[in-house]
């Protein structure tokens, strides 16, 4: 029995993936890194109340968590808009 095979290489070759992300990928993942933070926060505030009745403090820490969210979502957003306006074309 004769095994068929292919006579040329693959037409597209995908890049070579060396296992790291780029630096632009990186970049964003720090600029995000507050806002990211400050949802895990709000998760492990909201973690500790799920098998039980949610003290006064509890609902507290919950509430400063999710301003904190909202705080770092807002500089985020306030920060996109700023590199989006300053790159502009004059």
């Amino acid at each position: 029995m004769k095994t068929i095979a292919a006579l040329q290489a693959a037409v597209t070759a995908a890049a070579p993936f060396d296992g790291e992300p780029p630096n632009s990928e990186l970049d964003a993942i720090e600029t995000e890194m507050p806002a990211i933070l400050a949802d895990v926060a709000l998760l492990d505030a909201q973690i500790m109340t799920i098998d039980r009745t949610p003290s006064e403090l509890d609902e507290r820490r919950i509430r400063r968590a999710r301003r904190r969210v909202l705080a770092a979502r807002r500089e985020l957003a306030n920060q996109s808009a700023d590199v989006s306006l300053s790159g502009g074309a004059a």
